[in-house]
């Protein structure tokens, strides 16, 4: 690769933002300066933001790419390929996919077979040809209220990617759906399932957990440990599912859905992850926990696109801008994530790190993406 400097650009730190300039070459940062002179070799950014390649901790977007309506299915490698182009698109540089582990395979409308380690499967064979523009992990999303938990986890082994595994638990009435009337709610709307099946499905789902919970429980802590993940938590609500989570070894708090559990886990050292899409709403989908009200205290760790990729600069943005802190909103999608992933070689602008860079500038305070690189090659741009 040849030697690439961009000039004349506001470089954004973890603690400080100046402009400057940035030298990157054979995909790794050089040298960085201040001032705002340019050269014939540079590229002028004109006063653009620079910052690092945004890591992506929690995104099930592929899935949207699998099945773009309900019932329609899509081929697989055209789907990875898909979403791998929208995540280059939006900026991110590193994802940890989110694939779903544990499924319920019984006659049910909201029955849902296994995926995922077809899925890693072919992750592997499009790495080694490098068929895919941004840098891929994988995040196991464990459903305790399941039928087939065990088996999907003993599929997997060391070779696999695996960064994460958390946490889930969707038995109705608690967690994420302590209002059932808004599971009834996503049900319906999302399934067209009636009164009746609803009533059916959740029925299935306390059977499961009261049959399956604390074996899945216990069978997650061994496969993280035997895979060497970081260990989330999914949908904390309480006090006690914070002191729960961290006796268990969690590191990171996703999506708490209350006030206190966020605190909570804040205070007992669980980095809070919230969804850069509940932000931007200024409310959860679901009825719980608004994000924004973790931005004073500086609660909030790490954004997460959740559903929504171009939601991750977006949420930064408005993070950066609500707490008058850039350094902090760009933090919280790149050297925080880096940090609860122990990714020692990117995530932030230093030297000797990886060149996963953006430029961007602001319009009517949104971001608007220029150009990025992912090691020194330019992805968009």
């Amino acid at each position: 690769m040849s030697e690439h400097v961009l000039s004349n650009a506001k470089l954004v730190f973890e603690k400080e933002q100046f402009k400057g300039s940035i030298k990157f070459n054979n995909g790794i940062i050089t040298a960085i300066d201040k001032g705002t002179q340019t050269s014939k070799k540079s590229i002028d950014c004109n006063g653009d933001f620079v910052c690092p390649g945004l890591i992506e901790l929690h995104t099930d977007n592929l899935e949207r790419h699998m099945e773009p309506r309900p019932g329609v299915t899509w081929p697989l490698d055209a789907a990875l390929l898909s979403h791998d182009s929208e995540l280059a698109s939006v900026g991110i540089t590193t994802v940890y996919d989110a694939l779903r582990v544990g499924s319920i395979i019984s006659e049910t409308k909201k029955s849902y077979p296994k995926y995922a380690k077809k899925i890693v499967k072919l992750f592997l064979e499009m790495l080694k040809f490098n068929f895919l523009r941004v840098s891929h992990f994988i995040h196991l999303r464990a459903e305790i209220c399941s039928e087939t938990l065990i088996e999907e986890l003993d599929e997997f082994s060391k070779e696999d990617r695996i960064g994460i595994l958390s946490m889930m638990d969707h038995t109705p009435g608690q967690r994420q759906f302590r209002d059932i009337s808004k599971m009834a709610e996503y049900l319906k709307g999302k399934y067209s399932m009636s009164k009746n099946e609803i009533n059916e499905h959740f029925n299935l789902l306390y059977q499961l957990q009261e049959k399956n919970g604390k074996i899945h429980t216990q069978k997650i802590l061994e496969c993280s440990k035997y895979l060497n993940t970081v260990l989330a938590s999914h949908d904390d609500t309480t006090l006690n599912d914070v002191l729960s989570s961290k006796k268990m070894g969690v590191k990171l708090a996703e999506f708490p859905t209350t006030l206190e559990a966020a605190k909570a886990s804040n205070k007992n050292g669980l980095m809070v992850i919230m969804g850069a899409p509940n932000l931007l709403r200024g409310k959860s989908h679901s009825g719980n926990l608004s994000a924004i009200d973790l931005v004073e205290e500086k609660t909030l760790s790490i954004l997460s696109s959740d559903y929504m990729p171009s939601s991750l600069l977006l949420g930064a943005i408005k993070l950066g801008i609500i707490s008058e802190d850039m350094c902090y909103g760009i933090a919280t999608v790149t050297s925080n994530p880096a940090k609860a992933m122990g990714l020692k070689d990117r995530g932030v602008l230093e030297i000797g790190k990886r060149a996963d860079l953006l430029r961007f500038c602001l319009y009517k305070n949104k971001p608007i993406l220029k150009q990025s690189w992912l090691r020194g090659s330019k992805i968009i741009g």
